[in-house]
């Protein structure tokens, strides 16, 4: 995107501004007018394809999520990237795209169960990774990086096998990276503690 298309972006829609980006041109919207936006980049200025959507946490910073959209437009080959903060930290949530761009849905499925961030008015709005009943969103800055240990319950399996599911050892986690490390192979990152299993405890 030319930096001429970006600026009558912004006279255009006059509640944007200009993003600070290192790549794709970046633009910030109110979320009040997000819903308007989308509807008119989609119909309007040709952004077809909704290529991804995510959320950041900045934990400590206010607001602390800003849900971020890259869109695509396959006939200019133009890329526009959208940073809608949310301004309610307790409870965050923004107005769902999915029906604006039916690529959303997963998308926001997928934030929605990392992040803990409602979509409003997705049509199918539940967990997309992990299991209805867990307790934690992954990829909030509280989460330890090593996980939570809890039973991964399966309904149907212990029907089954009149069997509780129990969890398997979190052996990939807390990830880390020999930067000193001779080749790539031995570079790549693993588990800080891998010799723990289900017959020999995990040690403290």
């Amino acid at each position: 995107m030319d930096d001429d298309y970006l600026s009558n972006l912004l006279k255009t829609y006059d509640y944007l501004t200009r993003r600070e980006s290192a790549d794709h041109p970046a633009v910030n919207c109110p979320i009040e007018h997000w819903i308007e936006l989308a509807t008119q980049l989609r119909y309007h200025q040709g952004f077809d394809l909704l290529v991804d959507a995510t959320c950041i946490d900045w934990h400590h910073e206010m607001p602390r999520f800003t849900a971020i959209y890259h869109l695509l437009s396959s006939s200019t080959i133009q890329y526009l990237r959208i940073a809608v903060h949310i301004p309610d930290d307790e409870n965050p949530r923004i107005p769902s795209v999915s029906g604006i761009w039916a690529a959303a849905n997963w998308h926001e499925r997928e934030a929605f169960d990392m992040f803990g961030v409602t979509f409003e008015n997705h049509p199918d709005l539940r967990r997309i990774l992990m299991w209805e009943k867990y307790l934690w969103h992954p990829l909030r800055k509280e989460f330890p990086l090593a996980g939570h240990d809890t039973e991964l319950p399966d309904e149907e399996v212990s029907e089954e096998t009149e069997t509780p599911v129990i969890p398997a050892p979190m052996a990939g986690g807390p990830f880390v990276s020999d930067q000193q490390a001779p080749n790539m192979s031995k570079n790549e990152p693993r588990g800080a503690d891998q010799a723990w299993s289900e017959e020999e405890e995990k040690r403290s």
